[in-house]
C-alpha cells in the first residue's frame, strides 16, 4: 500500500507521535468519530488531540486492509487492535485533502463486530 495522508495519520498516532500526527491537520480541521453509542465532534486540531490523549494508555495500531483515492478524498478501511493481538472492531475512514496537502475534513465510523471482508 503507498503511503497516503491518512494512513500518516495513523501511523503517528499509533506511535505516540501526536505532535506528528497534528501536523498532518488543517488548523480548522472538521471531525466526526462516530463509534458505537456516541458521536465525538469537532471543529479543530485541539478537539482531535483531545480525544486522542483522552483514550487512555492502551496499545492500539490501526491496520489498514484497503485503501484509496479520489481527487482530493481518501479513504481507508481497516482494524485496530489493542495489546499487539486483540481485534477491537473495524473502522472505515475517509477525508479530505485541503491545498496545502493537509487533511481538512475527517470522518471515520468504528464498528466491534462487522468485518466487511471474510478474512479480516
Amino acid at each position: 500500500m503507498s503511503s497516503v495522508t491518512l494512513t500518516r495519520y495513523y501511523a503517528a498516532v499509533d506511535a505516540g507521535d501526536l505532535d506528528g500526527a497534528m501536523a498532518l491537520l488543517a488548523p480548522d480541521v472538521r471531525s466526526a468519530i462516530l463509534l458505537p453509542g456516541r458521536a465525538v465532534r469537532g471543529e479543530d486540531r485541539q478537539a482531535l488531540r483531545d480525544y486522542l490523549t483522552g483514550r487512555g494508555d492502551v496499545v492500539r495500531r490501526h491496520v489498514p486492509l484497503r485503501q484509496t483515492t479520489d481527487g482530493d478524498l481518501e479513504f481507508v478501511y481497516g482494524k485496530v487492535v489493542e495489546d499487539e493481538g486483540t481485534t477491537t472492531g473495524y473502522f472505515l475512514a475517509s477525508v479530505r485533502i485541503d491545498e496545502a496537502g493537509l487533511i481538512a475534513a475527517y470522518q471515520v465510523a468504528f464498528d466491534t463486530e462487522l468485518s466487511l471482508l471474510p478474512d479480516a
